[in-house]
Formats: structure tokens, sequence, C-alpha cells
């Protein structure tokens, strides 16, 4: 099985390379862990590689990309903190709406994505674009300003 993971890394840095990308292989271990809590999984995906390197992703319930960590001990860590946060979340009557406007953002950053990607969009659109962005980051400020606090072993 390892002789055909290699291949498989070879063919795909082969045709990378010939697309003109610096690839780099690292052996590593792919860590799938998830938590079924009372009401809702929480999934996680990370890498171990040799060099004691680490990145994390939450996948469940909607998909947040983390950040490096140093050693086994800060993912351990920062799962532990994310997993006591969605305890405490699920608590809320509005859990599941949390979650469904978190999958909307998501999926507003696809949609983003593809109009920077696939459209010409005239200039005076961004300002259009940002405006609408900062109303709705000034919603969730007030929003947040107007409500009780429920989680204190950290500031947001």
């Amino acid at each position: 099985m390892t002789n055909y993971i290699n291949l498989e890394a070879s063919k795909h840095q082969m045709k990378l390379v010939m697309m003109g990308a610096d690839v780099k292989q690292i052996y590593s271990k792919l860590c799938y862990v998830r938590f079924d809590l009372d009401r809702c999984r929480v999934s996680y995906v990370y890498n171990i590689n040799k060099s004691n390197r680490y990145f994390l992703e939450r996948i469940k319930p909607y998909p947040l990309p983390y950040r490096d960590f140093n050693n086994e001990e800060d993912i351990i860590n920062e799962i532990n903190f994310d997993i006591k946060q969605f305890q405490n979340a699920e608590l809320s009557q509005n859990i599941y709406k949390f979650i469904q406007i978190n999958k909307n953002i998501h999926n507003l950053m696809k949609e983003f994505e593809d109009l920077f990607l696939y459209y010409n969009v005239p200039k005076e659109k961004f300002a259009y674009l940002l405006d609408e962005l900062s109303q709705i980051s000034d919603m969730i400020k007030k929003v947040q300003n107007n409500s009780d606090k429920i989680f204190f072993e950290s500031e947001p």
C-alpha cells in the first residue's frame, strides 16, 4: 500500500511541476478526529509530520481552518478548548440557527470566489460590496453588544 501511495504522490508531483508548481512532499500521518456531542458532531483533521508541525482544521459542523501548531500539546489544547465552546453552545436554543448561518457564510465565500475568478466586475461595484459587508459586520457587532455573554474562559 505504501508503494502505491508513493507512486500516486510522485505522479501528482510530476503533473504539478509540469504546471509550474514548486512541490514539496511531506510524509505525515493524517488524523481525523470526531466528537459526537449531545446536539452536534464536531470533527477535525490534522496532520503529524516528522518536523513536528501540525496543521489543524475543523471540518464539522462547519469548516474553519486554524493554523500551524508547534507541538502535540498545543493542538490537543486547542481541540479541547474548541470542544468546551461547542458544549457550551449546545446549551443555546439557537445552536442550529448559528450553524446554518455559518454554513451560509461559508457558501458566500465560495460565491465571492466565483465572482472574483469568473467575472470582470466594474470598479463601482466594489464600493457597493464593501459597504454591504461593512453593514453585516456592524450588525454582528450590534447583536453581540446587545446579547448576554455565555462563555467566560476567554475573550472572543
